[in-house]
């Protein structure tokens, strides 16, 4: 039930994963404004559903301010590897209460408490400021996601081996980011899920091993589970923003490497009312596509 008649304004609407976003919501017939980086962009979103577009950057406070004026709701991801995630996020929310916008729901990932990890303790502040800015907020958890899979897809198929920089027995969950967009479109639109935290993953807590086994099942041919190691950089490049990355990355695979990161299916599975989007299934539509 559409409980919403105002405009939400969604973030990085020509992302991977924001961009899923907006035709769930466009599925509701809500007014979605799409915030992109370069107008280049335009007809991909306004394809996807988008009513209006806003060309702005996280980092120009004045095109955010632009960009959320007359909006009622927010729906905002950090961008993927950007380096002061934490800063941009807080005043993304700052700017949000300036505008007068009512509710925020924030694509925030499993275990934000983690301190180990840089990807997902940035994430507390910003759910901080969140909490803090007496806006109604709906905060995301998903899991690993899985179309991460289909980035090394094609050399999995190639190689006969699945690979990742951790070990190949640490258990994970994951989900299909398009079941989140849905949580995140009934969470803009309708108020049951309004003032809640929720952890989305699917049904499972494979392994690589156990990946590779499933891989191997969906494609009829043999896939084998593979450790790569990190990629090393050259003393040259250890300033560079590719460094830097890599230096972030590090402990999230020495994390992965001893505990994996897993969740509990029960809450997706009761948002949605249907069983969340399997494993392998994904894997199917990967294979149907290759």
């Amino acid at each position: 039930m559409n409980e919403f008649n105002g405009t939400i304004l969604s973030v990085g609407a020509a992302g991977h994963f924001a961009g899923l976003v907006v035709p769930e919501l466009a599925k509701r017939g809500v007014t979605v404004r799409a915030l992109i980086r370069d107008v280049e962009q335009t007809d991909a979103v306004l394809q996807k559903g988008a009513t209006e577009v806003a060309i702005g950057d996280l980092s120009d406070r004045a095109s955010i301010d632009a960009a959320l004026n007359g909006v009622d709701s927010v729906f905002y991801i950090a961008p993927v590897s950007i380096s002061n995630e934490a800063e941009i996020g807080v005043a993304m929310v700052a700017a949000a209460k300036q505008a007068g916008v009512r509710r925020f729901v924030f694509s925030s990932l499993i275990h934000p408490a983690l301190s180990a990890l840089p990807n997902h303790i940035a994430k507390a502040p910003v759910e901080e400021a969140i909490l803090a800015s007496d806006m109604e907020f709906v905060l995301l958890h998903p899991s690993m996601f899985f179309q991460n899979i289909a980035e090394g897809w094609q050399e999995t198929i190639k190689t006969g081996v699945y690979t990742e920089p951790w070990s190949s027995d640490s258990r994970f969950s994951r989900v299909d980011y398009r079941d989140v967009a849905e949580v995140a479109a009934i969470a803009l639109t309708e108020n049951r899920l309004t003032w809640g935290t929720f952890e989305l993953c699917a049904e499972g807590h494979l392994s690589r091993k156990e990946m590779a086994r499933l891989m191997s099942e969906v494609l009829g041919t043999n896939i084998e589970p593979g450790t790569v190691a990190p990629k090393k950089l050259a003393p040259s490049s250890e300033n560079s923003e590719e460094a830097r990355e890599m230096a972030s990355l590090q402990p999230m695979i020495d994390w992965y490497d001893k505990h994996g990161l897993v969740g509990n299916a029960l809450i997706l599975r009761a948002i949605l009312g249907r069983e969340p989007r399997t494993l392998r299934d994904y894997l199917a539509e990967l294979a149907a596509k290759s």
